[in-house]
């Protein structure tokens, strides 16, 4: 029996009228992984096997703008949200050409008030180039959605009003003034949301934000996404993507999925 047949009896079944929640994958840094103590970096190679996995099964990435499109329109059967946070340099040279090989869309969150900078914020590094404005511009034209990433990368649940609508508002309108087109998306660094944080997001003027594991505050403007890294093989990304219905539910069935998994021995 095939392992994702095996898994999926074995999970706890939702109710009817839950609809599973949109599966969006977390991407970071794509290139050769050396030293990568937060675990953000995805070889060239696993990438390619990982969108390879992705159209073996007859899913398509896309970004979160054409997701979100596709799902109000009905039509969102197959479709992956393909994200990539901070807006690492090596995106244009190692993930780009493998997205277009494929056929994929995906969205990028940078951080115009680092343009050509570094990863200042990890303090474990290692230390990575980030995008410039004129690489900002290839990739929208290469047709990915650029989206904000804040200004500099900071926790917006810690911040003063100030620095809120610095992180917010002004990073969308250096950007919109960059790229010459609406920015509809906004990523939460670190994954940190709070209701003021949210509110700040909508009244900045964006349609969505992505997150992490955003809890309570699971929303249009705090979607919930799939951290991929590289031990992420096919059989795990196949039990990443059997276990995404659970993750907004009863933290029993949760349980219950995990103990599906190691019943079948995944990793």
């Amino acid at each position: 029996m095939p392992a994702a047949t095996a898994l999926r009896r074995l999970l706890p079944k939702p109710p009817l009228w839950v609809k599973p929640p949109l599966w969006v994958a977390m991407y970071h840094s794509i290139t050769d992984a050396g030293d990568d103590p937060y675990r953000l970096t995805v070889s060239p190679v696993r990438f390619a096997r990982q969108l390879h996995w992705l159209g073996d099964r007859g899913l398509r990435g896309v970004s979160v703008r054409e997701l979100l499109d596709a799902t109000a329109a009905g039509r969102a059967k197959g479709l992956v949200g393909l994200t990539f946070d901070d807006g690492y340099a090596d995106f244009l040279d190692s993930a780009l050409p493998l997205l277009r090989r494929h056929g994929f869309t995906a969205t990028v969150y940078v951080l115009p008030g680092r343009l050509g900078g570094e990863n200042a914020w990890d303090t474990d590094g290692p230390r990575k180039r980030l995008l410039t404005e004129d690489e900002i511009l290839r990739i929208a034209g290469a047709g990915m959605e650029i989206g904000s990433h804040g200004l500099t990368h900071v926790s917006l649940t810690e911040a003063d009003d100030a620095v809120l609508a610095a992180e917010t508002r002004r990073s969308r309108e250096l950007l919109e003034e960059m790229t010459g087109t609406p920015v509809d998306g906004f990523c939460y660094p670190y994954g940190q949301v709070d209701p003021r944080a949210i509110h700040a997001v909508r009244k900045a003027g964006y349609r969505y934000a992505c997150a992490i594991d955003a809890g309570p505050h699971t929303s249009s403007y705090a979607l919930p996404r799939v951290h991929i890294g590289e031990d992420d093989t096919s059989w795990r990304l196949t039990a990443k993507r059997a276990l995404h219905p659970l993750r907004r539910r009863h933290p029993a069935d949760l349980v219950a999925g995990r103990q599906a998994l190691s019943a079948v021995g995944a990793p």
